[in-house]
């Protein structure tokens, strides 16, 4: 344990009003409605990384609410009414993140979603249950949102049409969190990054915590650490590691768009000339039930097989860089946003829709408290 001055202890752990954990899309919007709520509040936020450390930085950029298949396969656990209040969460959620940073200032574009297909059998099952799907989500969009495309990018290896959802768009982001931080820190709240929570105990006086640096109370802590969660909660959330490659530059790159592949388990999408893409995690769950940042062979060399044979077939790629991001997922669509006792929040299980659903997950977790 570290030790600390009579002042650094004073001006960042002495009359803590909120502690948030996690400082991702959801800590960090929960952050920026509690300062709304309460001006004079003093809010410190803690990071277990040097950056945030789940998936807000690290995952695709995909502002999408479900492809097809995916929906399809939501309508088997969730009833019909869930899954509309599902995408209606995830679109009000992209919609309030762009209104809060700006679109350009993350870089969104709206350059539609294109759902690929291996065959022809879960094609026609989504084709069978595509007009369904749009009468679903008619009152939330007023227009169908599914349709059909041939192969205007000459994909190998797949069925000869997509569906598409010209509602899907993408943005930056590392853009997105910089902006969060921004705003964030601009209103007062401290940040405090590399300090890890061990421990907390909800008694009389507040909210007792150990960290990896240093101990201190706070009136109220909310968890917003999603695939971390397991460590500090006992909630029905499991982490998912998402193995992610970027392509080195490519010249007269035509690929515009977010794609989904194999129900979503695969997804790859254009920025700065290179084509990024990550999944795969359905070769091995178990595997990937982890919060270990590595990557593994099984995994990028199925990435690297596909990117080379069905998106980029004949053409020369290199490979500039691979991470990955930890999801927080569960048997349950529905994020957990809830009371855990008298002074304890969370706001977890964001099922890999964080870009969608964060800022609101974020805004309905201040809202708690």
């Amino acid at each position: 344990m570290l030790s600390y001055s009579y002042w650094e202890l004073k001006e960042w752990f002495t009359n803590v009003n909120f502690t948030i954990v996690g400082s991702g899309i959801v800590g960090l919007n929960c952050a920026l409605y509690l300062k709304q709520k309460y001006p004079k509040a003093k809010i410190i936020i803690l990071e277990k990384g040097v950056l945030p450390q789940g998936a807000s930085s690290k995952n695709a950029g995909f502002a999408c609410f479900g492809s097809l298949s995916e929906l399809i396969d939501d309508l088997k656990n969730h009833s019909e009414e869930e899954v509309f209040n599902l995408v209606k969460k995830r679109w009000n959620g992209l919609e309030l993140l762009r209104k809060n940073l700006g679109d350009k200032k993350i870089n969104f574009q709206q350059n539609g979603g294109y759902e690929l297909f291996l065959d022809s059998k879960l094609f026609d099952e989504c084709l069978e249950k595509k007009n369904d799907i749009n009468s679903l989500l008619n009152p939330l969009f007023k227009r169908s949102v599914f349709k059909t495309e041939k192969n205007i990018f000459n994909f190998a290896n797949i069925y000869n049409s997509y569906i598409t959802n010209i509602f899907e768009g993408q943005i930056d982001t590392g853009k997105m969190v910089i902006e969060l931080l921004k705003k964030v820190m601009s209103l007062g709240v401290q940040i405090i990054n590399a300090t890890e929570v061990i421990k907390f105990d909800d008694n009389l006086n507040g909210v007792s915590i150990k960290t990896s640096r240093v101990e201190f109370t706070t009136e109220k802590l909310l968890l917003a650490t999603n695939g971390f969660s397991k460590s500090l909660l006992n909630e029905e959330v499991k982490p998912a590691r998402a193995q992610v490659l970027i392509t080195k530059p490519i010249e007269n790159l035509f690929i515009k768009g977010t794609f989904h592949l194999d129900k979503g388990y695969y997804y790859f999408r254009n920025i700065d000339n290179r084509i990024l893409f990550g999944g795969g995690r359905n070769l091995d769950f178990k595997a990937e039930e982890t919060t270990s940042f590595n990557q593994t062979k099984l995994i990028q060399n199925k990435l690297e097989e596909i990117l080379k044979e069905t998106i980029l077939p004949n053409q020369k790629i290199e490979i500039a860089h691979r991470w990955s991001g930890i999801m927080g997922v569960g048997t349950q669509k529905k994020a957990i946003i809830k009371q855990i006792s008298n002074n304890v929040y969370c706001g977890v299980r964001l099922g890999g829709m964080g870009v969608a659903i964060g800022s609101i997950v974020g805004k309905e977790l201040a809202e708690l408290v």
